[in-house]
């Protein structure tokens, strides 16, 4: 008795790895043998019609023969989209390339018309590869998921399960050189995972337990037990190739307009060439309807001329060439639209903090003002008042005391005071500090009189912004600790480039205190600083900004979210996961690598000047072929080899963007 076999999916059926026997037509040779199938028929095509041509004036039945089996091979699947088109009441090109093959074969230009169809065949078939290729982020992307997983259940036992069935919460095993299937947790072991398909960067980076790992990551050197924290429908690898399908259907302007006036082009060109087929006979004497030099024959070479299939894929060709490089670079756009905007924008704005500076404050100086104690000592104790507290300052204390080798003491009678400071007692050699930590109107208040009459004959700056200084009181006392918020490395070269290669106007926008502000900006070369804002103050500037010359925002992608909304274009510094991140920003940039904007912006502007190559190719070619096509001056053949090698030299030209 045959028992039901359970259904697949195609992901899952051809992640079996079952022999394909359902079907006698389904095997490996005639999946060997379909691949690029457009493209072998047309090439068999085109060499029959190159014997059938050589053997026309010896050997007529065997060339006519040929010639025959050359429209079939080519012209049937032509004729076949051309019904289809028509019984849905569209006229587009395919319509006019058939119709055109089918008029030569009745103005006897047989091997005109085969030329037409051999060669429109070849260019959809290298059209339908650049576009393939244009879409190798994605395809590659798609191929990185695994389709099953090592799922560990309660009793500890491994079973391979799809994805597909795997809940969050659930318990799965990686082991050293498998790719990892969903976004997890690590919650035991220790490898190296390699990010390189999803962001790019080639070094491997080392996980271990408490550490997220993202799908489509390879696990290199170790196991990992990994809890499952998204469904495979809302892991990290499903967004970013969610993101890129929508890029690539995405339409910009341009492209939509001459999809829309396709249609009605097409239709303008078919009466033209009817109207010269049927008047120019009347109008000239000597110009007969049928023959070489005759109005259909005329006609048929303009139709041919006019076509616009080198203008069709000008555009699109170009913006899913660069849309499939910037994916590889871990540049996620949405649309070729925001290419177009990119390369429109004067202006470019920044977020500071984890956007320009690494948004992690480090400590730079532990200077005493009035002390008798070892500065050292002063740091070791102010760290292990800090290790009690969850604050960036406190793990800016506790790193620099660190990097001193420096042995903490231990504290007792700890005491927070939200928004003002920290305190605790330390005892060392039988005495007993007190110790406060704060800004500096929360640690004088602990002054005693002694001490505040000599802190009063001393020189310095006591209303600092409480992000760049904390003030430490041990004892009889007291030291400052300066803290800054360290620029990232590549944001300095990257403003220079800005400013001076590109020449667009840079400017700094920060919730952040005016003199931390200011001094960044200096740094950086950043003259217009706006500090002290507000998200709605940040957004106000932006809508401004962005009226005049066009604005790129860079931001974090979450505190900045209404600003990069409202930018010409947003730009997000998120981090690989960061859901809100591809939600709020038009580009995310998966490395949080600044100097990725700069490639960014030139890559846009490439991709305009390629477009602006495209159409004036294409339409050179319809402008140069069409008039001396209806004085005879073009021949059918020449018409054919223009149209059809304008529209490959298009989409070769579009390849160049796939270049890094």
């Amino acid at each position: 008795m045959l028992q039901d076999t359970p259904p697949y999916v195609f992901d899952e059926f051809f992640a079996s790895g079952k022999e394909e026997v359902i079907s006698p037509f389904l095997t490996k040779n005639s999946r060997k043998w379909s691949a690029n199938l457009k493209l072998k028929s047309s090439l068999l095509a085109a060499f029959l019609l190159i014997i059938s041509f050589f053997l026309s004036s010896t050997c007529i039945p065997v060339s006519d023969f040929l010639l025959l089996t050359v429209y079939f091979l080519v012209g049937t699947p032509a004729l076949i989209d051309t019904l289809n088109d028509l019984k849905s009441l569209e006229i587009n090109i395919d319509v006019l390339m058939t119709l055109a093959a089918l008029l030569s074969i009745l103005i006897g230009s047989g091997f005109e018309g085969a030329l037409l169809l051999v060669l429109f065949e070849l260019s959809a078939s290298m059209e339908n590869a650049v576009t393939m290729k244009t879409k190798g982020a994605l395809s590659s992307l798609s191929h990185l998921s695994p389709q099953k997983a090592f799922f560990i259940n309660s009793s500890g036992e491994v079973w391979e399960r799809s994805v597909k069935d795997i809940k969050v919460g659930s318990t799965i095993l990686v082991k050293a050189g498998e790719i990892i299937p969903l976004d997890a947790k690590v919650i035991q072991g220790y490898s190296q995972v390699n990010l390189s398909h999803l962001t790019g960067e080639s070094i491997p980076i080392t996980k271990r337990p408490g550490d997220e790992v993202p799908a489509g990551a390879r696990n290199l050197d170790g196991s990992l037990t990994l809890e499952v924290v998204r469904t495979s429908y809302d892991s990290t690898l499903t967004r970013i190739i969610q993101l890129i399908t929508h890029a690539q259907e995405a339409k910009p302007k341009l492209q939509k307009l001459i999809d829309k006036l396709g249609d009605k082009y097409a239709i303008l060109i078919m009466s033209i060439a009817l109207l010269f087929a049927l008047l120019l006979p009347l109008f000239f004497s000597s110009i007969p309807f049928l023959g070489n030099e005759g109005s259909i024959y005329r006609a048929l070479t303009f139709l041919i001329a006019a076509s616009p299939c080198a203008l069709v894929i000008a555009t699109p060709t170009a913006y899913l060439s660069s849309i499939s490089s910037c994916a590889k670079k871990g540049i996620l756009l949405k649309g070729g639209i925001v290419l177009d905007a990119i390369s429109s924008c004067k202006r470019i704005a920044f977020d500071k903090t984890g956007t320009l500076t690494s948004g992690i404050l480090k400590c730079s100086s532990f200077t005493p003002i009035l002390s008798e104690i070892d500065t050292d000592l002063g740091l070791a104790m102010a760290a292990s008042v800090e290790q009690h507290v969850v604050h960036p300052i406190a793990t800016a204390f506790i790193d620099f005391a660190q990097i001193k080798n420096l042995s903490l003491p231990a504290i007792d009678q700890f005491k927070a005071t939200p928004g003002f400071g920290v305190e605790a007692f330390c005892t060392l050699d039988e005495k007993k500090y007190k110790i406060f930590i704060g800004h500096y109107e929360y640690v004088s208040s602990h002054f005693s009189e002694a001490l505040q009459k000599k802190m009063n004959l001393l020189t310095f700056n006591k209303a600092l912004p409480n992000q760049v200084f904390s003030f430490v009181l041990i004892g009889e006392n007291v030291f400052v600790a300066t803290f800054s918020d360290e620029v990232k490395t590549e944001s300095l070269s990257t403003i220079q480039y800005l400013q001076n290669q590109l020449h667009m106007d840079a400017a700094m926008l920060t919730g952040d205190h005016h003199e931390n502000a200011e001094a960044v900006g200096s740094f950086l070369g950043i003259t217009k600083v706006y500090s002290n804002l507000r998200p709605e103050d940040k957004l106000k500037i932006v809508s401004d900004l962005s009226s005049k010359k066009g604005l790129i925002m860079v931001g974090d992608g979450v505190n900045d979210a209404p600003a990069l909304m409202r930018a010409t274009v947003g730009v997000s510094m998120g981090k690989i996961g960061s859901a809100t991140a591809i939600d709020a920003s038009d580009v995310v940039f998966l490395q949080d690598d600044l100097s990725s904007l700069t490639w960014l912006i030139r890559k846009a502007h490439k991709t305009m000047s390629i477009i602006k190559q495209n159409l004036s190719l294409a339409l050179g070619v319809i402008l140069l072929a069409t008039s001396p096509a209806i004085l005879g001056f073009v021949p059918l053949w020449m018409a054919v080899v223009l149209h059809e090698g304008g529209t490959v030299l298009v989409g070769l030209n579009s390849l160049r963007l796939l270049k890094k």
